[in-house]
């Protein structure tokens, strides 16, 4: 084969035009990945021999398609929640000179797979940041494991062993609250789940019943109330729960969001918060110490826990090592919260 590479030493590009191929795809070979058929495959072997080309490092840099960033999947209605996360994401990979693309989405999307997909396609990010609810979407994770694209999941809830994840001990965190309440005495507590397609609404609904079985009170479901973790929906659980025959003593929110709604619901009734009602939330958000009464609430370190997650991203465990990081929750205690009737 007479080749314009005779006289030079051959480069990735000789070996693509050569080869009738991209260099995209030369660079798979190189670096032994899949997606390239076994005839493109032998011919671009064949013509790397007959040319005596041997990759260079920055051929197989090339080949990685290191683009030096990486992207955040994040949707949640809680602006201070989001914000925490790519202030953690963020804050971790200037550490590495990394730069990082903040994908917000649509969790409803019926193109949220495409919409990912796309993002990946036109930026290259060098791995991803998932963050609740699309750390849980098999869909999503099965196209990034088929592409060979590193993620690490924040705060799953399934399949927790599937990747490099950080996260509290939703469940662990909502029993504490709720025997925390049990302790003041309250024994009707009402409960408000967040948002079903989030798995940490599911963990902290266990924690709260959990709790409640540890302590011999039996469980009233009237008492639970579906929530979409903002404040309207929590209005509206405390309205219902606040209107029954027998209402609670202490309403437990699964989110400061929440929980502001439920204060808000019993100041318009002319209900006492704490003497007659106690109200706790959940994440210890700005909300939590803006409110009146402030806050009795579960703080969970987001910032922290986005910090974790990008860390196992970029500088993933050694074989074998834990390749999940708990972190721990902390009871926060404020103005809202006291014995029943308020002593």
């Amino acid at each position: 084969m007479s080749t314009a590479t005779d006289t030079a030493r051959p480069t990735i590009r000789d070996v693509a035009r050569l080869a009738g191929v991209s260099i995209k795809t030369v660079s798979r070979v190189i670096n032994d990945q899949q997606y390239v058929s076994a005839e493109k495959k032998a011919r671009i072997l064949e013509v790397m021999a007959e040319t005596g080309f041997q990759p260079s490092h920055a051929a197989r840099a090339l080949a990685g398609h290191r683009s030096h960033q990486i992207a955040l999947i994040c949707d949640n209605p809680n602006p201070w929640y989001i914000y925490e996360i790519q202030l953690g994401v963020r804050e971790r990979c200037a550490r590495d000179k990394i730069r990082m693309i903040a994908q917000p989405y649509d969790r409803a999307s019926p193109t949220l797979l495409e919409d990912i997909t796309a993002l990946i396609d036109q930026a290259s990010p060098d791995g991803l940041v998932l963050a609740p609810p699309a750390c849980d979407d098999q869909r999503v994770l099965d196209e990034l494991k088929r592409r060979g694209i590193p993620f690490a999941r924040l705060q799953p809830g399934l399949r927790v062993e599937e990747g490099p994840s950080a996260s509290i001990d939703n469940d662990g965190a909502a029993f504490d609250m709720t025997s925390h309440l049990l302790t003041l005495g309250h024994r009707r507590i009402g409960f408000i789940v967040g948002d079903r397609s989030y798995a940490a609404s599911g963990q902290r609904l266990a924690g709260h019943i959990r709790a409640l079985g540890a302590a011999g009170v039996e469980l009233d479901m009237a008492l639970i109330r579906q929530g979409q973790f903002d404040f309207a929906s929590g209005e509206a659980a405390a309205d219902a729960l606040l209107s029954m025959e027998a209402p609670p003593t202490a309403i437990f929110a699964s989110s400061d969001d929440m929980a502001a709604g439920v204060l808000a619901a019993a100041h318009r009734r002319g209900i006492r918060v704490p003497d007659t009602l106690t109200v706790a939330g959940f994440d210890d958000g700005p909300t939590a110490r803006l409110v009146w009464p402030a806050l009795t609430t579960v703080r969970q370190p987001v910032r922290a826990l986005a910090d974790a997650a990008t860390d196992l991203l970029l500088s993933p465990p050694a074989a074998g090592a834990a390749q999940q990081r708990r972190l721990p929750h902390e009871l926060v205690l404020r103005g809202s919260s006291a014995p029943p009737g308020g002593g």
